[in-house]
């Protein structure tokens, strides 16, 4: 069995979300390939693929154009096997923020035109290096409002790995 990971990492937690899904891969069997989407990419094959999991961050409401133009192009691709969507955020980190984050899914979806199999939402990380002193302030005082998080503290990863693997491991035995 063979399964593409496709994703779209801004930070790098996405990236590293990959690599992890990689591995679950392998250890269910599969032989997985990864695909960053935001790198140019000369050719892709699809053929023998079954399965595909698609993953993204989601950065000012939405995930990399990138990463969509990736879905938008290989639409018909992604149609022939099934699909896991895994959308990568920080609003999905906190229960009052899962809504929003499914919005940041759907509004994807309507801008893509693919829909998947299946999808999941995935907790981000706060990654304060990476950020510049406007980017600090958004993180601080609107995507963190009101949580305990001080970004003095460097990364702080929320991302619950046994959910992932769980949800993962599920996907590739359906």
């Amino acid at each position: 069995m063979i399964v593409t990971i496709a994703y779209g990492s801004i930070e790098g937690q996405t990236a590293k979300i990959a690599d992890f899904i990689k591995g679950v891969a392998t250890k269910n069997g599969f032989e997985a390939t990864l695909i960053d989407t935001g790198r140019e990419i000369d050719e892709l094959f699809f053929e023998g693929v079954d399965k595909f999991i698609l993953a993204a961050s989601v950065h000012e409401r939405r995930h990399p154009k990138p990463f969509e133009t990736f879905i938008k192009t290989n639409r018909d691709a992604l149609l022939a096997g099934s699909s896991l969507m895994l959308s990568v955020s920080l609003k999905a980190a906190f229960a009052k923020g899962r809504e929003e984050a499914e919005d940041y899914l759907a509004e994807m979806i309507l801008r893509t035109g693919f829909e998947p199999d299946e999808s999941a939402l995935v907790a981000g990380a706060v990654r304060p290096e990476s950020y510049d002193y406007y980017e600090k302030e958004v993180v601080r005082h609107v995507v963190l409002r009101g949580r305990r998080v001080d970004l003095r503290d460097g990364i702080q990863e929320f991302t619950d790995w046994a959910a992932l693997e769980a949800v993962v491991t599920a996907f590739l035995n359906r």
